[in-house]
C-alpha cells in the first residue's frame, strides 16, 4: 500500500498562509480598529499617572493622591515603560527620580494631555450648540429692532456660534426645515407641525393700518366691523397659508367681509397701498408708524392675535442650538412686543401718531 505523500511546499505555504491572512484581515476590521482606540485611551490614562507620580516622585504619595492602590499604580507604571521602550523613573533605595527619557517625556506629556482636555471642551460645546453655523429663517415682517436684538443675544449667549439668518415665509421654511435646508425658524400659527418641534409661542395683538384722513382714524379703536366696505391688503396666502385663512375667517365672524383682496409682500408696498386709499391693512404698529401718512389704531376687542414660536425638525439630527435659539427669540420677541404695545395700546387720538414732520399729506 502506497504512503500518503506529504504536502507540498506549495500546500503548507497555502496552510500556513490563510491564518496570516485571516489575521490581517483581522487587523482592518472594525474590531481592531476599536481596540486600538481602547490602547490609545488607556495610553492617555497612563500617562496622567505617570504625571501625578513624577509631581510627588513617590509611589505611595502618588497612589493616595490618584486615589488608588500603590501596587496597582507602580504595575500601571511598568506597563506605561514597556509600552513607551524607555524606563521613566530611576528607582532606588534613597527614593524615586525622573530618567532621562522621563525628564524628557514630561513636559510633551503634559502638552498632550492639555490638548486632549481642550479636545474634549471643544467637543461638548460643539454638542451643546455653541460652535458653527445655525440656519435660522424669520419672517420677511420681522422688525430691524427685533433682529438685531435677537442676534445680540445668542451672541452673548454662544459666542462661538454662529448665526445665518435667512428671510423666509412661513411655508418655506417648514419646507426647508423638513428637507434640512434651516436648523431652525419662526413660524406663524396655524402650522403643520406633524414633523417639528415648537418652541414658546408669543403672541402679538394687530392693528388696523388706515390712511390718515379716514373717518376712522379719529377713533381710539376700530372695531373689525367697521372696515366694511374696505379693500383689504394682505400678505400672499403662499407666504403663511394658515394664518391667512384664519384672518379672513375671523373678518368673516366680525362682520368685515372685504370688498377686494390685494397682496403686498413688501411692508413697503404695504403702505404705499394704504397710503393711496387702495384698502386697509393689520399690522403689529412699529411698521405703520413710520408712514406719516396712514394712521394705526388698535382693533376693539383684539380679535386677531398672530402667534409666532420657534421650530425645528423632529429628531436626533436636530441642531443642538436649535431649542436654544427659539427660547431666545420668544423672550426678544416677548419683550419687544410689551415696548411697543405700551405705546400701542394707549388710545390714540387723531393727531398724537408719531411722525418725522408736522406736514400731514391728503389721499
Amino acid at each position: 500500500m502506497g504512503r500518503t505523500a506529504p504536502p507540498t511546499s506549495a500546500a503548507t505555504s497555502r496552510g500556513t498562509g490563510q491564518p496570516r491572512a485571516r489575521a490581517a484581515r483581522s487587523l482592518r476590521s472594525p474590531s481592531a480598529a476599536y481596540s486600538r482606540t481602547i490602547l490609545t485611551v488607556d495610553l492617555l490614562r497612563h500617562l496622567r499617572l505617570f504625571v501625578t507620580v513624577a509631581d510627588e516622585l513617590h509611589f505611595s504619595r502618588a497612589a493616595e493622591r490618584l486615589g488608588m492602590a500603590q501596587p496597582p499604580l507602580s504595575q500601571a507604571i511598568r506597563r506605561l515603560e514597556t509600552e513607551l521602550g524607555a524606563e521613566l523613573f530611576d528607582r532606588s533605595p534613597r527614593g524615586v527620580r525622573l530618567s532621562a527619557a522621563g525628564a524628557a517625556l514630561l513636559e510633551e506629556t503634559r502638552e498632550l494631555l492639555a490638548r486632549e482636555e481642550r479636545l474634549r471642551a471643544l467637543a461638548r460645546r460643539a454638542g451643546d450648540g455653541g460652535l458653527g453655523t445655525l440656519r435660522a429663517g424669520v419672517p420677511p415682517d420681522t422688525t430691524a429692532a427685533v433682529l438685531s436684538a435677537l442676534l445680540t443675544a445668542c451672541a452673548e449667549h454662544a459666542p462661538g456660534l454662529s448665526v445665518d439668518l435667512q428671510e423666509v415665509t412661513t411655508e418655506e421654511q417648514v419646507r426647508l426645515l423638513s428637507s434640512g435646508g434651516l436648523d431652525v425658524g419662526l413660524v406663524h400659527h396655524p402650522v403643520d407641525a406633524t414633523e417639528l418641534r415648537l418652541g414658546p409661542e408669543v403672541p402679538r395683538d394687530l392693528g388696523v393700518v388706515l390712511p390718515r384722513t379716514s373717518p376712522l382714524a379719529r377713533l381710539p379703536e376700530v372695531a373689525l366691523g367697521e372696515l366694511s366696505g374696505h379693500d383689504l391688503v394682505l400678505f400672499p396666502r403662499a407666504q403663511a397659508p394658515g394664518w391667512y385663512d384664519r384672518i379672513l375667517d375671523v373678518c368673516r365672524t366680525e362682520g368685515f367681509v372685504p370688498g377686494r383682496v390685494r397682496h403686498a409682500a413688501n411692508p413697503e408696498f404695504l403702505l404705499a397701498l394704504v397710503t393711496a386709499g387702495r384698502g386697509v391693512a393689520f399690522d403689529q404698529g412699529p411698521v405703520a408708524r413710520k408712514e406719516p401718512r396712514v394712521a394705526w389704531r388698535p382693533l376693539a376687542a383684539r380679535p386677531l392675535t398672530l402667534r409666532i414660536s420657534g421650530a425645528w425638525p423632529v429628531g436626533r439630527g436636530a441642531h443642538p442650538a436649535a431649542r436654544r435659539f427659539a427660547e431666545l427669540a420668544a423672550d426678544v420677541l416677548a419683550r419687544d412686543h410689551a415696548a411697543t404695545s405700551g405705546r400701542a395700546g394707549v388710545p390714540h387720538r387723531p393727531d398724537d401718531s408719531p411722525r418725522p414732520w408736522s406736514v400731514v399729506y391728503g389721499a
